[in-house]
């Protein structure tokens, strides 16, 4: 399995995205804490599977979410560069690498 390494910005937004929903309701920002998890898991176990967004960063869609998370791979691990709600704009994602 490859390493998944969240950047900064990365673990900012995956944070706040958890507080949000945890705020929503209590349960849910660690129902969506647990199903970006396992998707991070999934990418590590092959990180082609997911389509190229733009370039060479890949973009993978968060079942139940409307998020994506977006990642480059280096040779010896991943690096996520977004935990990114669909509803802001992508210059935002696009800017980071």
């Amino acid at each position: 399995m490859t390493p998944v390494v969240l950047r900064a910005l990365a673990q900012i937004e995956f944070d706040e995205a958890h507080d949000f929903y945890e705020s929503r309701v209590h349960g849910l920002g660690k129902r969506f804490s647990d199903t970006v998890q396992r998707l991070l898991d999934r990418i590590g176990m092959n990180p082609k599977i997911y389509p190229i967004a733009k370039l060479d960063i890949h973009r993978a869609i968060v079942p139940g979410f409307p998020y994506r998370v977006y990642y480059y791979m280096e040779t010896l691990r991943v690096v996520v560069i977004s935990v990114f709600h669909t509803s802001r704009n992508p210059a935002i994602w696009q800017g980071r690498r």
